[in-house]
């Protein structure tokens, strides 16, 4: 007699179902290039036909740790880029997303409107519309629509400095979050509205029902938009850092060494998700955990 497989296990096998087509397309087509993007970090390039190297151990490591003034500073930036701006996106657009789904007139339109800075782009679209960098304009359209230059001037340099820089902090979330709210509406439409039923002939508040309901149902979709979000800031184009690497390999001809820089802010950001990943399970609802 057959055995049948239970529910948990199920669904184990249609997640491994799934994620096959992805497996085996890395299998494929990305794990040589990985493993001679290792084997470049750890040696130096003699000729570059056929890709001759020697090997010299973790001297591209010690140089980017000990003689590079540039990638310190740049890595330092990265990371404060990121943990700034990712707790800024998360809570912003789940607030934006919560009034999005209330029935409100032009709902659809302003949903198109918080997801049309994705549709434009944050790289190179944008800047061939505007001429420029997605973020020195954002920041000189917050500067000219919200601060004349004569307020700039009675303000002075402080007050305005610091109101200027949080003007711009804010742009930068606004213009990101397009894709965080189209994912927290999703997760927000799917939950039961028989639970907020119940929970008003309880007499329970909008505030309770948030923090009862809605936080905890909406958890694991808040630890996918924090991955995302980290994971797009630390590979935006317009981070710095990137740039450095591609000057290193394609404008230096260092490919050695731009191999061990990337591979150094690639093991960086494996480890900080792998955390954020490590605390999920104090704060992620899972209807089927027992």
């Amino acid at each position: 007699m057959r055995r049948r497989l239970s529910y948990h296990h199920r669904r184990w096998v249609e997640a491994y179902v799934f994620i096959s087509p992805f497996v085996l397309g890395v299998i494929m087509f990305f794990a040589y290039p990985l493993f001679t993007s290792i084997r470049l970090s750890f040696s130096q390039v003699v000729s570059f036909q056929g890709w001759k190297m020697e090997w010299v151990g973790i001297e591209h490591y010690r140089r980017a740790f000990v003689l590079d003034v540039t990638f310190i500073p740049l890595f330092v930036n990265a990371i404060k880029f990121t943990l700034i701006n990712t707790p800024l996106i998360v809570v912003f657009a789940l607030i934006f997303a919560i009034i999005l789904n209330k029935d409100l007139k032009l709902k659809s339109f302003f949903r198109v409107v918080f997801f049309l800075p994705f549709l434009l782009g944050a790289g190179y679209v944008l800047e061939a519309l505007l001429g420029q960098g997605v973020n020195e304009q954002s920041m000189r359209v917050a500067r000219g629509i919200l601060f004349p230059e004569d307020v700039v001037l009675y303000l002075g340099p402080r007050v305005y400095g610091t109101i200027n820089d949080f003007l711009n902090r804010i742009t930068i979330v606004l213009w990101r979050l397009g894709v965080q709210v189209l994912l927290y509406l999703s997760g927000l439409q799917g939950i039961s509205p028989h639970l907020y039923e119940s929970a008003k002939v309880d007499g329970a508040t909008e505030w309770e029902m948030f923090w009862k309901i809605t936080l905890p149902m909406m958890s694991p979709v808040i630890l996918l938009n924090i991955v995302y979000t980290m994971i797009d800031s630390f590979v935006d184009i317009s981070n710095p850092i990137l740039a450095y690497f591609n000057e290193q390999a394609f404008e230096l001809l260092n490919f050695d060494y731009a191999a061990a820089l990337t591979w150094i802010y690639a093991v960086f950001i494996l480890v900080v998700l792998g955390i954020v990943f490590g605390f999920s399970k104090y704060f992620v609802f899972d209807v089927g955990r027992k």
